[in-house]
Parts: C-alpha cells; sequence; structure tokens
C-alpha cells in the first residue's frame, strides 16, 4: 500500500559533472550460466516446467543480491534450442530427448528475459556456433559437415556454405523475436586439439580452391570464422543496433603476445583470430577467459589483460572472463586471487576494462559468494555505456512528481515508454553513491537514512536522465 503523497521537496536539476562515486556506479558484472549437460540450469533434464522456472527465479534472485546485472545465458549449447525455435529442435537438456519442449509447455528464453529485466539484469543470448551431437538432427541432415571429436560430440564444418548460413539464420531468428539485450559467442570455433581429433575437412577445402581459392588451409580455417563474425557483426547492428555482440575467446591470441606467454594459440590452434575482432571494431565487447592466476609469468592474468587492452583502436570495451571455479576444483585457487583480479581489472577502466565476466553460476557460493556479496558488489552498479551504439531511441525520462516522506521518497510510473529502469543516489560527502536500481514499475523507496538523494531514469542502453535532487528530513507533515 502506497502511502498518502507528501509535499514535494525535490527540485530537478542536471548533476552529471558532480556524480563522483566512491564506489564504481559503471560495471558490467556478468555470469555464465551454462544448459549443456546441465551444469548450470536446469539442474536435471527431468525436471518440469514450474520446477525449472523455480529454479532460474532462485539464480536469479541470488544474482539480484549479489548486485550482478547482466545474465549470459546459454540458449543453444548444442545446435539445439532452449527457446521455442522453428529452425532447431529443443534441447535435450530440457526434456530428456532432443525436439521435445519443456512440459508444460513454455518458452524458456521468454521467461528469462521477463524475470531478468523485472530486476534490472541484462540477458545475452549465449550460442555455440558450431557444436552439435552425432545423434542430433543437424550432424544428421548434413553428415558430410559432421566431424567427430570424441563419443557422441561433434563439430559441423565451419567452411561449408550451408552451414555457415544455417548458423546465421538462427542468430538471426532470435534478434528478431526476441528482446535481448546482447549476443555472445563463446570460445569453440575449430575443434581444441585432442588425441580424439582429426578435423577432416579436406572435402569443403579442395572445393574452395577448384573454385579458385588461393588462401592456404589455415588461413582459410580463419577466414571462415572471420566471415561469420563479421555477417553476425553486421546483421546485429542493422536489424537491432541497441543489442551488443561479444565474443569469449581463450585468452591466449598467440603465443608470445605478450612477450613471454606461453601456452596454447587460439590463432594456430583453433584457428579464432580474435585480435581481429577487436581491432576491425566488429565486436562491442570482447571477454578474454583469462583463466590463470595474476602471478605466473607464463599466463599471466594481469599481461594478458594489459596485451588485450592495447589491441582496441576503436575503444570498445573489454570484460575479462574469470575463472571463479577454480577455487573450488584441484586448482585450489584462494578466493583472494579473484579479489585481486577483479580488483586489477577496476584499476584499468580508464583503457576500457570495464567489468568481469565468472565463470560460472555454480562457483557463486561458499568463499566466492561471500567475497563478492560482502566486498566486491556490495553496492549496485549500472552496465558501461556503449556510445557508439546508434539508435533512434531518445534518451530516458526524467522522475516526475516527485515527492518524499518521513523516509521515503516516491514519483510516477513512466508513460513515455524510454525508461527500463530508476537509479537512486544518496549523497555521501562530496560524491553521490548509487544506492539502489529498481525496475520501471517500482516508483516507491524507503530511505535507509535521512539525507540528500537523487533520482534519475534508465533507459534500456543504460543511459541516465537528469535528476531529481530531493532532501529526505522526516520533518515533512503527511498531507490530507
Amino acid at each position: 500500500m502506497t502511502p498518502s503523497p507528501l509535499l514535494t521537496t525535490g527540485i530537478v536539476c542536471m548533476l552529471s559533472g558532480a556524480f563522483g562515486q566512491t564506489w564504481p556506479s559503471r560495471e558490467f558484472r556478468a555470469v555464465w550460466v551454462a544448459t549443456v549437460a546441465n551444469l548450470d540450469w536446469p539442474s536435471s533434464k527431468h525436471l518440469s516446467s514450474s520446477q525449472q522456472q523455480a529454479e532460474m527465479v532462485a539464480l536469479l534472485d541470488k544474482m539480484e543480491t549479489l548486485n550482478l546485472n547482466s545474465l549470459v545465458f546459454q540458449i543453444r549449447p548444442a545446435s539445439d534450442a532452449v527457446y521455442n525455435s522453428s529452425l532447431e529442435p529443443w534441447s535435450r537438456y530440457l526434456s530428456g530427448t532432443e525436439g521435445n519442449p519443456p512440459s508444460p509447455f513454455y518458452d524458456p528464453l521468454q521467461f528469462v528475459l521477463n524475470e531478468s529485466h523485472k530486476r534490472n539484469i541484462e540477458v545475452h543470448a549465449w550460442f555455440n556456433p558450431y557444436r552439435a551431437y552425432l545423434d542430433g538432427w543437424l550432424a544428421k541432415k548434413y553428415p558430410q559437415y559432421a566431424h567427430s571429436i570424441g563419443g557422441n560430440s561433434v563439430v559441423m564444418d565451419p567452411g561449408a556454405k550451408v552451414v555457415q548460413d544455417h548458423v546465421y539464420n538462427v542468430f538471426t531468428d532470435v534478434i528478431n523475436r526476441y528482446d535481448i539485450d546482447g549476443v555472445h559467442m563463446d570460445d569453440y570455433f575449430y575443434p581444441y586439439p585432442g588425441s580424439a581429433v582429426h578435423f577432416d575437412d579436406h572435402i569443403t577445402y579442395n572445393a574452395y580452391k577448384a573454385a579458385g581459392g588461393k588462401l592456404s588451409l589455415a588461413d582459410w580455417r580463419r577466414d571462415n570464422v572471420n566471415t561469420l563474425v563479421k555477417r553476425l557483426s553486421d546483421m546485429i547492428h542493422v536489424k537491432k543496433p541497441w543489442v551488443k555482440f561479444g565474443i569469449s575467446p581463450f585468452g591466449i591470441w598467440e603465443a608470445g603476445h605478450p612477450p613471454g606467454i606461453t601456452g596454447l594459440s587460439s590463432y594456430d590452434a583453433i584457428y579464432a583470430d580474435s585480435r581481429k575482432w577487436i581491432r576491425e571494431g566488429w565486436l562491442d565487447y570482447l571477454t578474454p577467459q583469462l583463466y590463470w592466476k595474476i602471478d605466473p609469468p607464463q599466463q599471466s592474468y594481469t599481461a594478458l589483460l594489459d596485451w588485450w587492452l592495447q589491441q582496441n583502436p576503436h575503444h570498445h570495451h573489454v570484460y575479462p572472463g574469470n575463472a571463479a571455479y577454480r577455487v573450488f576444483d584441484k586448482s585450489h585457487w584462494p578466493v583472494t586471487e579473484i579479489q585481486r583480479q577483479v580488483e586489477e581489472t577496476r584499476h584499468r577502466a580508464a583503457q576500457n576494462s570495464l567489468g568481469n565476466v565468472l565463470f560460472r553460476m555454480g562457483s557463486l557460493h561458499s568463499s566466492v559468494y561471500g567475497i563478492f556479496h560482502d566486498n566486491l558488489y556490495s553496492n549496485p552498479a549500472l552496465a558501461p555505456i556503449m556510445s557508439w551504439l546508434h539508435t533512434s531511441f531518445t534518451g530516458p525520462a526524467i522522475p516526475q512528481n516527485v515527492v518524499t516522506g518521513p523516509s521515503y521518497i516516491t514519483w510516477s510510473v513512466d508513460e513515455t515508454g524510454t525508461v527500463r529502469s530508476w537509479a537512486v543516489y544518496e549523497l555521501n560527502g562530496a560524491s553521490w553513491k548509487l544506492v539502489k536500481v529498481m525496475n520501471r514499475d517500482i516508483v516507491y523507496f524507503t530511505v535507509p537514512r535521512h539525507g540528500k538523494y537523487a533520482v534519475r531514469g534508465v533507459d534500456r542502453l543504460s543511459r541516465e536522465s537528469g535528476e531529481v535532487v530531493v532532501v529526505v528530513s522526516g520533518n515533512i507533515s503527511v498531507l490530507g
């Protein structure tokens, strides 16, 4: 029940230049939620729809408690769909059988979008472009382009035009039909080296050469991946220029870059020219998977992060991926390692190092949960603004009819359709601190203490309106 309105004490003013925060007010705080093999969600392929939904609500509630603002949600784990698709079958990880929808029927992606946006959490739809299963529909449709990498797993040939076009069409379909905030690809392109892997794509490569192609096999493979990345970038930014496009490649582009770094070269081993993608400006953000400690020189988190930041002439965003799972696996990392990595990321904010993506949701418990809840993410943050995204959206409306009471602030519901969230700031000494982000339907805030507050509208691109500043003193009488 809304209390009786009180005398308005707010004044409209523009304080943009005065908003210096003691906490980072803009930071990409994301976590991967893997559906493949039921790693994060759903916990079992035998759950009912209501059980799946309850698990997702609990997951999102946990994210909200941790002040995470972005979910990287795997919707295409293996040439299948964790959403209602006419192009690919329902994922086996939802029902136990490929092609069978959740029962009773619902659309998991739409459910995730609705519930996430209620909590001011962006949804980045995570696709694996080439993975499939030997007994899956795509491998059966194009067996000549399905290459085994052991067991039931196959990688579809990136050099086959029908495979490229199908993957492109799947992405396009999701962009057209869902109100997602981002498109995300992981690090699986050509298969990683292994004893069971012999990727025999001589048929497609020979056809390329017969048609006059001059590239070597390695360069041709890289060009196949580059072509898909460029096509997707162009499509996304034309169809919905407000949707962000990001990729999370293996953390080492090529051994020796920077000097002293050793290990697998993704440029040579899986034919991922990830440096090119950020240098060309095709991506809005890059999330190199920097799953190593800071101190070992062979694969140093900070050395690699600094190198990636130097490959960014368009000044797009870099959100490194962090191996939170290593606190609990045989690596036995101290949780302070993850804390240091986030702090080192923040120290490089001036170089567009503007957040982190944690792998994975199942690791956000115990000491990892505690370090984020109590320290790193104890205050909320808005996602960073990508100023290069061209959109016809006008900025968010300024809050209207702001009134205060002895311990609360309230304002009118947005009628313009430009506001996704409301941000409430508190004056803390000489600077403003973000204390709460609420969805567009919540227009009431109980203040933690008396003082000076500011309310701003926030749109889907995290742009903020001007602010209404109010003083909550507890000395105002209820009117009427």
